[in-house]
């Protein structure tokens, strides 16, 4: 059985992370296809192996579903490389009128309502696969980890406020960057 990498020290946990598996799912397809599976509860074990030696702790919902989340993403859109769009913007992306789309509204705010981790992962889910589905560039699957492991704090310690934060963040991703979206695309 061949040994997984951990993270290089110089880099973060979620930028190793999330280096790690694009690597990994590039070279080992069957890897790739369990974690494609790793975003759902019947099926999450069976990225547990690969999580496990990330240090992930798997007893902690608050640890493991935001890696299990994104290891899902990646593996399903086997990117070359960590992009630079946020989740804001992602979503915004998915819809010709963006964030003026009365669905692209719907979607935030649904990611917005969420108040437990493990409702924002499942939430998540179907966006990140419409996201997938409709926008070319790649997502910042760093920053996206790191959101949701400080959403999962957040949600562990009782902290509303740093949740907020998190919250607002995705909220100013979508409707604060109208004019640098429009500036890229053209």
């Amino acid at each position: 059985m061949e040994t997984m990498e951990a993270p290089p020290p110089a880099a973060s946990r979620e930028t190793g992370f999330v280096a790690g598996a694009i690597v990994r799912c590039r070279e080992d397809k069957g890897l790739a296809a369990r974690l494609r599976r790793a975003d759902n509860p019947a099926t999450e074990y069976q990225s547990w192996e690969f999580l496990a030696a990330w240090r992930v702790d798997l007893e902690r919902d608050d640890q493991r579903l935001p890696y299990a989340t994104v290891a899902a993403a990646i593996a399903r859109v086997k990117p070359e490389a960590n992009g630079s769009l946020t989740l804001g913007q992602a979503i915004a992306r998915c819809y010709d009128d963006g964030n003026q789309s009365d669905q692209a509204k719907a979607r935030l705010r649904r990611v917005l309502a969420c108040d437990e981790l493990p409702e924002l992962c499942r939430v998540l889910r179907p966006v990140l696969t419409l996201v997938e589905s409709r926008v070319t560039q790649v997502l910042d699957y760093a920053r996206l980890l790191k959101q949701l492991g400080q959403f999962g704090a957040a949600t562990r310690s009782g902290d509303d406020a740093w949740q907020q934060r998190i919250k607002a963040q995705w909220a100013q991703e979508f409707y604060g960057r109208k004019a640098e979206a429009e500036g890229e695309a053209a």
